[in-house]
């Protein structure tokens, strides 16, 4: 997958830094910065940001409906500034103060012009989806998406007020519908979008947004894995970070369903605030981690049954597929 990215990120950059440049300079450089582009104050970098994801699905639905990579790269820009915008805004919500490990928009710049960086952000990809040939009628399924990115971090912030047991608490799928928001439907609308411009049928369109909602879900289950039992050498986060912070994940949440002692236990250790150590081993005990990845499986195989249901061209879903086992094998 890598070549991927690297391949989707060559065609791509260049009109994202472009779409970029149109902001004012000061909201500019807080954008590069949260790109991975500068230093604070402006001073060029030679790294990427993240890993891409999202514009490579973009590039990717536009070959797989038939067209050019090209024709993808105004949904690509679009995708990758609104998760820019969802980064910098998620980071303020969460007084995240480090990302990609340097300080987070927000921690270098304040909170109020991160807040305004991001609005830009968010305003600069509605503008270059609607200047597209055949984008104004993208804008639409982009908003919609973005209105289920919104529900699934409102859910997420409520979980955090729920308690960990009794008739209250967090299930699996209220969870997997929170991720299916929150990580699922922008890279559904990813891949979505690219074949929209391509001038996919519906079909193919529909199916594209269903696998790319699978991968987020399926992608944000890892995520959760690697949250409590991830190197931080590879993750950059800290070990049990997860825990420590009392996030409800769903490695958790399901070993708290199991009807085991060490379910029971991991309960009584939440309710009084325990050692996340001890909490990681006895989530693993109860087959947290192991119904987690199970449950990750299920979602690769509807991205699998989504790809493989419609006429899509052979080489993008190469793409898809190689995108697919790089993200849910992280270090795993």
């Amino acid at each position: 997958a890598p070549h991927v990215l690297d391949r989707c990120r060559a065609l791509v950059d260049p009109a994202l830094r472009e779409a970029v440049g149109r902001l004012h300079p000061w909201l500019g450089e807080m954008a590069a910065y949260s790109f991975g582009w500068c230093e604070v104050g402006g001073a060029p970098v030679a790294g990427t940001g993240g890993k891409g994801v999202r514009q490579a699905l973009a590039v990717l639905g536009a070959e797989a409906a038939g067209a050019p990579a090209r024709t993808g790269v105004p949904a690509a820009v679009a995708v990758e500034l609104v998760h820019a915008f969802s980064l910098v805004h998620d980071d303020i919500m969460d007084a995240d103060v480090t990302r990609r490990r340097r300080p987070t928009v927000w921690k270098a710049y304040g909170t109020g012009p991160a807040v305004l960086a991001g609005d830009a952000l968010f305003a600069l990809a509605v503008e270059t989806l609607a200047a597209a040939p055949g984008g104004p009628g993208a804008v639409v399924p982009l908003s919609a998406a973005l209105r289920e990115v919104m529900r699934g971090q409102a859910d997420d912030l409520l979980f955090a007020e729920r308690p960990w047991t009794g008739p209250d608490r967090v299930r699996p799928a209220e969870y997997r519908a929170m991720a299916e928001g929150k990580t699922g439907a922008l890279l559904g609308c990813a891949a979505a979008l690219g074949a929209r411009l391509a001038g996919a049928p519906p079909s193919t369109v529909a199916a594209l947004d269903r696998a790319g909602r699978q991968l987020g879900v399926a992608f944000q289950i890892v995520d959760d894995v690697l949250g409590i039992w991830g190197d931080p050498a590879v993750t950059g986060k800290p070990v049990h970070g997860d825990l420590r912070e009392r996030k409800k994940t769903l490695p958790v949440l399901l070993a708290l369903d199991a009807p085991t002692p060490a379910a029971r236990r991991l309960a009584a250790l939440l309710a009084a605030g325990g050692d996340a150590e001890e909490a990681a081993e006895l989530v693993e005990r109860a087959g947290g981690r192991r119904a987690a990845l199970a449950e990750a499986g299920r979602s690769v195989a509807a991205v699998e049954r989504a790809l493989g249901g419609t006429a899509l061209r052979e080489p993008a879903v190469a793409g898809l597929r190689s995108l697919l086992g790089f993200l849910v094998d992280r270090e795993l």
